[in-house]
């Protein structure tokens, strides 16, 4: 299977899970190519049989590159589609709190891809997510706008800035495996 792994990165987070996908996909014995967004045209993609695209979250979506690339892929493509995001948000599966969070912060994502792939007539496979290292400019938005309360900030930027971390490799490498296994 010709598989390609399409990312946006801006401080590095996303690179890395796009890079732990293409290291699964190869040891699957799949032709890997692993591009930046900026290499890749919404037709290119038609040349593979499965695509994972991955993208930091921006505003609660997918980052304007992406969103672009996603609207320039031709209706009728073949291949399938599998997205990935990094995200400063807290992870969903913490409680009440934790999944209105990410839902306000992160939510958008996986409705993007989804809205693409039905819109396109294209297969979707399923959205990984984790958490990157915030930036020092969304992580004063952060402290500034959402988690105000200085010992909650303080518990949540300590275990953001550790992400990507080698769980999360893993746990990308092995999305990626149970997709292309499928």
């Amino acid at each position: 299977m010709r598989v390609l792994v399409g990312y946006f990165s801006e401080t590095g987070n996303t690179r890395r899970i796009a890079q732990a996908i293409g290291v699964a996909a190869r040891e699957g014995g799949h032709e890997v190519h692993v591009k930046s967004i900026e290499e890749l045209t919404g037709s290119q993609l038609g040349e593979y049989d499965g695509v994972f695209l991955g993208s930091p979250c921006h505003s609660a979506d997918v980052a304007i590159p992406v969103k672009k690339l996603l609207q320039n892929i031709p209706e009728g493509s073949k291949f399938k589609l599998a997205g990935f995001v990094t995200h400063s948000t807290v992870m969903p599966e913490g409680g009440e709190w934790y999944r209105e969070m990410y839902e306000r912060w992160a939510g958008l994502c996986r409705a993007t891809f989804e809205k693409t792939c039905k819109d396109r007539g294209i297969d979707f496979l399923g959205l990984f997510h984790c958490q990157g290292a915030p930036n020092p400019e969304i992580e004063a938005f952060i402290r500034n706008t959402i988690i105000p309360d200085k010992k909650q900030w303080e518990a949540y930027i300590t275990e953001a800035r550790k992400h990507p971390t080698a769980e999360d490799i893993e746990a990308a490498k092995e999305f990626a495996k149970s997709l292309l296994a499928g």
